[in-house]
């Protein structure tokens, strides 16, 4: 009996099991390891960080997708994987072999060495770490109350990249809840963003980009760009602006400091002995790794080339549910005919769009550029059709985005 093992049970890798089920026969035996028994939907973190969605309203637990007939779940800490011995280790059971293995092990918020970043800054890179930013805002409303400190209310984001700047949108959203909770006026809550490049959202066209940073900015957020962050203590963030010969070192106050500047992927790739960087691998034409082809690597861990081989794409929850797909679909020929295949990997775009709240969007879908009410509910609908993918029609019902009207 063939045994595939899947590592994580984010987009990429429940994909695998939601198709892979479908296929596989009485001869294949799958196991899908997570550390948690429930799956996520990572594109709306910032919405459970700042509050305006509560954990359970963009999450599921994995029974819902898993078949226990074809299916054993683990839920279960990886802790090193041994690629000479086909082997998993894991945290409280016994180690697993593999005839194949799907790393689709996620991401981890990435500090860039810059000191005081681990210990003061909030990552966001999991649904438990954005619940803790929701209820550290929580706690600095109430201890606003106690000592009347004006930092209690202020909230630095290092980073204005996609995910920086959605968690503004959602931080604005929250702007009154928090400060009722305070008992001072929406204004008073001072959202700021530091960011190192001139050049923001380079994934949308100039005028787009402009659009979306005006956006941002008519929301009286305080937003400061070609600023490198060099220091980040208990209740400060420090940063240079200007030529690293004579830059110029600001300081700026705020209790609550949220790290978005950047992730990596899982470490245990690092540690595996992959050819590997900052914990992504580039994968085969058929997602595999080139060294073990009985690996694949997808999701977050895997740096996927486009045909000018000049950058990664972007580690999407849409390309991540592709490659999920075709692993799936590559998996299944090899097990049923031994053979890979005979079309590689390929990937094509439908479009990005970013939401900055719940009634404000901009993005480009299906070749065309959308802002304001059209392009929020795209955004909507494209994380329906992300829950649809895995979760089925029933996690739509109970999970979709219906709030199209407002």
């Amino acid at each position: 009996m063939k045994h595939v093992v899947i590592l994580g049970a984010g987009y990429a890798g429940l994909k695998v099991v939601h198709e892979l089920q479908k296929r596989v026969k009485g001869d294949v035996k799958l196991t899908l390891v997570d550390r948690n028994n429930y799956h996520y939907e990572a594109t709306d973190l910032h919405e459970v960080a700042a509050g305006t969605k509560k954990p359970s309203d963009i999450s599921y637990p994995i029974a819902d997708v898993v078949k226990p007939s074809v299916t054993t779940f683990i839920q279960d800490e990886v802790t090193a994987l041994d690629l000479a011995n086909q082997t998993v280790k894991l945290a409280d059971h016994k180690d697993l072999t593999y005839d194949y293995l799907v790393c689709a092990l996620g991401f981890v918020s990435e500090s860039f060495g810059i000191p005081g970043v681990d210990e003061h800054a909030l990552p966001m890179a999991t649904l438990k770490e954005a619940e803790a930013i929701h209820q550290h805002l929580l706690a600095m409303m109430d201890k606003y109350q106690e000592v009347q400190d004006p930092s209690y209310l202020n909230i630095v984001i290092g980073g204005a990249g996609f995910t920086g700047i959605e968690l503004v949108g959602a931080l604005n959203d929250a702007r009154k809840t928090l400060a009722d909770r305070a008992g001072v006026q929406p204004s008073d809550i001072k959202i700021n963003v530091i960011e190192a490049s001139t050049h923001l959202l380079p994934m949308f066209s100039e005028k787009l980009a402009t659009y979306g940073i005006n956006l941002v900015k008519s929301f009286g957020v305080n937003l400061v760009t070609g600023a490198r962050i060099t220091k980040v203590d208990d209740g400060q963030v420090e940063f240079q602006q200007g030529d690293p010969e004579d830059a110029v070192t600001s300081t700026m106050e705020a209790k609550t400091i949220i790290w978005t500047t950047g992730v990596s992927g899982s470490p245990i790739i690092d540690e595996a002995g992959f050819s590997a960087r900052r914990g992504r691998v580039i994968p085969s034409e058929h997602l595999t790794d080139n060294d073990h082809d009985n690996v694949y690597l997808i999701g977050d861990v895997a740096a996927v080339m486009p045909p000018d081989g000049n950058r990664p794409y972007p580690t999407t929850a849409q390309i991540a549910l592709g490659m999920g797909k075709y692993v799936a679909n590559d998996l299944a020929s090899r097990l049923t005919n031994g053979q890979h295949l005979t079309t590689p990997f390929t990937y094509k775009s439908l479009g990005t769009v970013a939401s900055v709240g719940n009634t404000h969007a901009f993005g480009e879908a299906m070749g065309h550029e959308v802002r304001g009410y059209m392009a929020s509910a795209t955004k909507k609908m494209i994380a329906n059709e992300s829950l649809f993918r895995v979760g089925g029609f029933r996690e739509v019902m109970k999970k979709g985005r219906f709030d199209l009207y407002h």
